[in-house]
């Protein structure tokens, strides 16, 4: 081979390698694109505290309300309330139909001086005379229990109240009224004798106890009786009435419902 295609078979080689070395080097230029992906950044959630609230209960101080000591005016003035109701309650309880007929607690039985007249005419079967007497006695006391209120209530006025406090702290819860008839029964009857005699006359008892007595003093060899009636019915409407006033007194006492005023629940309110 020639000197000259040596040489240039040299340069033909030289040049392809140049070509190829570019080419690698291009091949490995390349540019890197980096992608940063955009990562959204998780938001760190704080845990909520599980926080327990305890409510402090402060403790309330109770404070004892102050109470007023009861003067001895208010005692008198809500005794003399108390006895008024009671008046007004019972006069109305015994005023009415069967008000003392169908009580027990204070229906009026036959004369006990008479008892013997009683059980003479029943044994003559004549004991319907006795039955009809004594409703009729029955009915002269609610008709005059009607005309009752006003002889009760000057009485009620006119009672004197030296221990009021005394009464209206009193445990007896008929203390007001046990004093009232102490202080003005015998006074009472005497006041009431001429209503009783009305209301008497009216249902026709004092002809109905003529009529028996009238009967036994007329059997063979029995000691004629004459006894009086208008007293003993006197006396036991009286105290038939002074029954209703005591059990109403005993429930103003008791019972808040049945202190209507002011007044009496002042005084009797705190027991």
């Amino acid at each position: 081979m020639t000197p000259l295609r040596t040489l240039a078979l040299g340069l033909t080689l030289t040049l392809a390698t140049t070509q190829l070395a570019t080419a690698q080097t291009k091949t490995t230029t390349k540019k890197t694109t980096t992608t940063t992906k955009k990562t959204t950044p998780v938001k760190k959630t704080t845990p909520v505290k599980k926080t327990t609230t305890t409510t402090k209960v402060a403790a309330t101080k109770v404070v004892a309300p102050v109470v007023v000591p009861l003067t001895a005016d208010e005692a008198t003035g809500g005794l003399r309330e108390a006895l008024t109701q009671a008046v007004t309650k019972a006069v109305a309880q015994g005023s009415e139909t069967d008000g003392f007929n169908a009580n027990a607690d204070i229906r009026i039985p036959f004369p006990p001086e008479a008892e013997l007249v009683a059980a003479t005419l029943r044994k003559l079967r004549a004991g319907a005379l006795v039955d009809n007497f004594e409703v009729a006695l029955n009915r002269a006391a609610e008709t005059a229990a009607g005309q009752a209120k006003p002889i009760f209530l000057n009485a009620v006025q006119n009672l004197s109240l030296q221990d009021a406090l005394t009464l209206a702290t009193s445990k007896e819860t008929d203390a007001a009224t046990t004093l009232l008839y102490e202080k003005t029964a015998a006074d009472l009857r005497t006041a009431f004798q001429p209503t009783m005699q009305q209301s008497l006359e009216q249902t026709g008892a004092i002809k109905l106890y003529a009529e028996m007595v009238a009967r036994y003093n007329k059997i063979p060899l029995v000691t004629p009786l004459n006894p009086q009636l208008v007293p003993y019915a006197t006396e036991k409407t009286v105290d038939g009435l002074f029954a209703l006033m005591a059990a109403e007194e005993g429930r103003i006492r008791a019972n808040p419902a049945a202190q209507g005023s002011a007044l009496l629940k002042r005084v009797f309110g705190g027991k």
